[in-house]
């Protein structure tokens, strides 16, 4: 969180106000160094506490940009895990960069570190992350479940605008079918019926698919 908590906040800030709401302009600068002294213990206590009690049956993994940056590329690499029940909850925060396999091994170890014994059963995230990479060493036993919003903003981008709606129905009945079987017959479909005028979209989505349809080896209602 160095990335926000390293930010010299002025009273009446627009950032200040966007944390402490409308009363933040009348908060002096002394004031305002006591609280961010106060969120940085608050963030160190939060990241450094015990998960040697938690078990999480699936991870979300992403890098979120922040116009608060001194580096272009850094940006906050965010873990967001769901145990057994259902319940969600976040579990690691810190700056990084995106596409390195070194900023997100750091963040894994950092998970092992706090007491997170068991793996989860799969790990979701985007295809250009490095995390796939910090994965493969920190948790082999896990499965990779391609990001679908991600996937699909991919195929999109490499259509015409005419095109896209189409596509995108194609490729939602893929992920929103009821069963593994149909939902390979839609991916099949939609390569088979796109492939011949758009193949480079059309390679873009068959290159992943084992990974983009492993969530139907786990129960629905995680």
């Amino acid at each position: 969180m160095a990335i926000c908590l390293s930010v010299r906040f002025k009273p009446g800030s627009e950032t200040l106000k966007h944390l402490l709401g409308p009363d933040a302009p009348g908060l002096s600068p002394a004031t305002i160094s006591r609280l961010k002294q106060q969120w940085e213990q608050d963030y160190r206590d939060w990241s450094r506490r015990d998960l040697s009690n938690k078990r999480y049956v699936y991870v979300w993994a992403d890098g979120v940009y922040s116009t608060v940056r001194m580096d272009d590329r850094l940006c906050l690499l965010a873990i967001i895990g769901s145990d057994e029940t259902g319940r969600k909850e976040l579990l690691a925060l810190s700056d990084g960069y995106r596409e390195s396999e070194a900023s997100w091994t750091e963040v894994l170890m950092g998970l092992q570190q706090r007491g997170l014994k068991d793996p989860p059963k799969l790990a979701i995230g985007d295809g250009a992350l490095g995390f796939w990479k910090a994965v493969a060493k920190c948790w082999p036993q896990t499965d990779p479940q391609r990001c679908w919003v991600h996937k699909t903003a991919n195929v999109l981008e490499k259509l015409p605008k005419t095109m896209q709606p189409k596509v995108k129905e194609a490729l939602d009945n893929i992920w929103q079918a009821e069963t593994r079987e149909q939902a390979y017959a839609a991916f099949d479909h939609c390569i088979e019926r796109f492939s011949p005028k758009y193949p480079e979209a059309m390679a873009c989505l068959a290159k992943d698919k084992g990974s983009m349809l492993a969530f139907y080896d786990y129960p629905a209602e995680n």
